[in-house]
């Protein structure tokens, strides 16, 4: 076995990160910009979480609270009333790791608690006390960039160099991070593809993900159904899946680690048949 084989050890489970791999999407919430309102229900949830790992997720991303452009902050108990029971049901069902999306350090601590193994934070655990939940915790983490917050983050972005913004931002913070209890092992940078970022901005970022990549971190991207998609491809909602999996396809190219999916399947299919084909 190759020893230089990173892995994310996400409380027991492991994901190996020797190929691409696929985190799919599951918002337990009414406002999520592409599927809010469809796994509220419990039972919803758990047979949609069940589905993606037979279609080949790696992670099961869970999230309480919106973080589309405009949406308003959720207080911690409807998050907690949210999460919780959907992350005690659906892990004794999966072999893959849950992971929870969230900013508030009391719902990492809660979700690990129930059964989680990895915290997702759009924020990069910004707010007070994440960063010593996760200290505490000792699951990995996922650091992501955004400029301003979802409600504003889109109202005129303004970037010196937007890549080497970006992947400034995110070394400051995995290093702020090691300096106060995380492991280095356990963190993994997310650039925040649509997060106080216009549409040329996003571009640019994906082109310069190959320095992102060739750091000390392994790298996350999330572009699936996003209005970047959309604005490429003239696309509604409904319509973005093949332009989703093409961007997929092409961050993993380019050595992103994890992509951030909502339709499983195809991203996949599409990832099983570009790998065997760049190895020749």
């Amino acid at each position: 076995m190759n020893s230089d084989i990173r892995e994310l050890d996400c409380a027991g489970r492991i994901v190996k990160l020797d190929r691409p791999r696929i985190m799919g999407i599951l918002n337990v919430t009414p406002d999520s910009f592409s599927d809010g309102g469809r796994w509220l229900g419990k039972s919803d949830a758990v047979q949609h979480a069940t589905e993606m790992q037979e279609a080949g997720a790696d992670i099961i991303d869970i999230g309480g609270e919106s973080t589309r452009p405009g949406a308003e902050t959720v207080a911690l108990q409807q998050e907690l009333d949210r999460v919780i029971p959907v992350i005690e049901a659906i892990v004794p069902e999966l072999a893959v790791p849950v992971s929870i999306d969230t900013s508030k350090p009391q719902v990492m601590r809660e979700a690990v608690a129930a059964g989680a193994g990895m915290i997702n934070d759009v924020f990069a655990l910004q707010q007070d006390g994440a960063v010593q939940a996760v200290a505490d915790l000792a699951v990995p983490v996922c650091l992501m960039h955004m400029l301003g917050n979802p409600r504003l983050m889109q109202n005129n972005p303004v970037y010196d160099e937007v890549a080497n913004d970006v992947r400034q931002f995110l070394r400051e913070r995995a290093r702020h991070c090691e300096n106060n209890g995380i492991l280095s092992r356990n963190i993994v940078l997310d650039p925040g593809f649509g997060f106080g970022k216009t549409l040329e901005q996003n571009i640019t970022l994906f082109h310069g993900l190959t320095t992102l990549v060739t750091g000390a971190y392994p790298v996350l991207v999330g572009v699936s159904r996003k209005a970047m998609i959309g604005q490429l491809t003239g696309r509604g909602m409904p319509d973005r899946v093949p332009g989703s999996i093409t961007a997929a396809v092409l961050a993993a190219r380019m050595g992103v680690a994890i992509v951030r999916v909502h339709d499983v399947e195809e991203t996949a299919d599409a990832l099983n048949v570009a790998t065997a084909l760049w190895r020749v």
